[in-house]
């Protein structure tokens, strides 16, 4: 199963990538400082924050990320009753219908829904948002639809790609003994993973020997297929999109691959990106907002919100890059559930734009509201 992501319209990927250049006026970017619309009162809402728990029964060779939902649901839920929002943990375990009786017994009214997936399967996010949507539970962050088509890379780019956005030539692959008609390097990841499990340094490969290996060990160690891509030297950087009425692009941030060792490639694996002692951590610090032209600063911002929208994200999301030597930008995927913890890239983000940590929940919050109040309307219901 091949297919190349270089774009239906038959273009290549240089072809399709944006040169850095004038985009002129760009309304969809926020002031500065950023000033948010004037929120609901919130301080009456009871809320239900989800998250799943961690399942140590079920073999993933990467945990570390999947144990810290736990942690951030903490965070979020003492920051929303310091803010003055009655706000409850509600965990999801082993049981959808336990997790549901829950929510009812709370009275919740909206739910921050923190779920990266069910039962130890992450491939199952979207399954929980949409149980939420069929029995119309207001939840913060994107929908069901969003959420799936998201975490397929290959379907994503594809959609992407239509929409003549940039992104990295890329095949999808099942087997080791599948020809690809890439320019090496490359690199493999699983088609349906995020947090970065599954990339590592040696998901960068040179040859063909090398490229069948690591495929073989993706779809072993994944159950799923690997979608292989052209590596693009150069620089990361990612945007975090925010909705507030409409769609606007905080500031940039960069990985800063100064500091990387030698004879590592420049990506943020899951080392890089999880274990703070590891020479990969420290080697690849975060720079926000990034120190970059204005110029730059916009064709990222429009792309990120251009990728929102095209992708259906709701309430937030990120949007990561690579940037060739020839200053040519490429999109490598857009996630509708980034990693929100306080030392994290999106915290991070609000911080540079001047929005309080508590703030962006509330808004969050009254989303979801919004959310409920107008389908209410739509059907005659009060």
């Amino acid at each position: 199963m091949t297919s190349s992501s270089t774009g239906w319209s038959g273009k290549p990927a240089g072809d399709m990538a944006y040169r850095l250049r004038s985009t002129g006026k760009l309304s969809s970017l926020p002031p500065t400082p950023w000033e948010l619309e004037e929120p609901m009162a919130t301080d009456s809402v009871k809320v239900g924050v989800a998250f799943n728990t961690y399942e140590p029964f079920i073999y993933r060779p990467e945990k570390v990320s999947e144990d810290s939902v736990a942690r951030v649901a903490e965070v979020v839920c003492q920051t929303l009753n310091q803010a003055g929002v009655e706000a409850t943990l509600v965990p999801l375990q082993r049981s959808m219908f336990t997790f549901l009786r829950r929510l009812k017994e709370l009275n919740v009214e909206v739910v921050v829904n923190l779920c990266e997936g069910f039962f130890g399967n992450p491939q199952w996010e979207a399954n929980v948002a949409a149980v939420m949507e069929m029995l119309h539970i207001p939840f913060t962050g994107n929908g069901s639809r969003t959420l799936a088509l998201c975490q397929d890379k290959h379907q994503a780019k594809a959609i992407l790609s239509s929409f003549n956005l940039p992104v990295a030539p890329s095949q999808l692959i099942t087997s080791a003994e599948e020809m690809v008609e890439l320019k090496f390097p490359v690199i493999v990841k699983p088609n349906s993973e995020d947090a970065s499990i599954g990339v590592h340094p040696e998901s960068v490969v040179h040859d063909s020997e090398a490229l069948a290996a690591r495929v073989e060990k993706i779809v072993k160690t994944y159950n799923q297929p690997a979608i292989v891509e052209e590596y693009i030297e150069g620089r990361e950087f990612n945007v975090a999109v925010l909705e507030d009425d409409e769609a606007r692009a905080l500031p940039v941030s960069e990985i800063d691959f100064s500091k990387m060792p030698e004879g590592y490639p420049h990506i943020c694996s899951y080392e890089a990106k999880w274990y703070p002692d590891h020479i990969l951590y420290k080697a690849t610090p975060p720079i926000c907002p990034a120190r970059i032209t204005k110029e730059l600063s916009r064709t990222l911002q429009e792309m990120a919100v251009t990728a929102f929208k095209v992708m259906g994200c709701r309430d937030y999301a990120r949007v990561d890059f690579r940037m060739n030597q020839q200053g040519e930008v490429f999109i490598l995927e857009v996630n509708p559930n980034p990693d929100i913890s306080l030392d994290a890239g999106y915290a991070r983000a609000l911080k540079a734009a001047g929005i309080e940590y508590a703030e962006f929940w509330k808004l969050l919050i009254n989303n979801a509201r919004k959310r409920k109040e107008g389908y209410a309307a739509a059907n005659g219901k009060s």
